[in-house]
């Protein structure tokens, strides 16, 4: 089989796309965890969305659910502003203690389901 410098090319892109992404496996679903905080900073990107969240014990990067989700379940990009309070119920990362994978989010009065 001959390969062309394009399917290089792709199959280069969708290997560095695959490392680039993390499984759950790295997130311990034994300790399900609420927090509530400030988002200090929010990002609305690819793979993941995230908030930064200011608790009263610490700063903690929590893992949402990609953009795409959020949208169709109505967790506008302008819901997660700096400076807004939000409660995240979620499981905390194995080696990483300030990491939280979401699985939900709570804004205002809208429950958004991530998973």
């Amino acid at each position: 089989m001959k390969r062309t410098p394009a399917l290089a090319a792709l199959l280069l892109a969708m290997s560095a796309s695959a490392a680039a992404h993390h499984g759950w496996s790295e997130y311990d679903a034994n300790r399900p965890q609420q927090l509530t905080g400030t988002i200090e900073e929010s990002g609305y990107r690819q793979p993941h969305g995230y908030v930064r969240l200011k608790t009263p014990d610490k700063t903690w990067l929590v893992v949402l659910a990609p953009p795409s989700r959020m949208e169709n379940r109505g967790l506008a990009r302008a819901m997660l502003a700096v400076g807004g309070t939000v409660t995240v119920v979620g499981y905390p990362n194995r080696t990483k203690p300030a990491e939280l994978r979401a699985e939900r989010i709570t804004v205002g009065d809208k429950v958004t389901e991530l998973r």
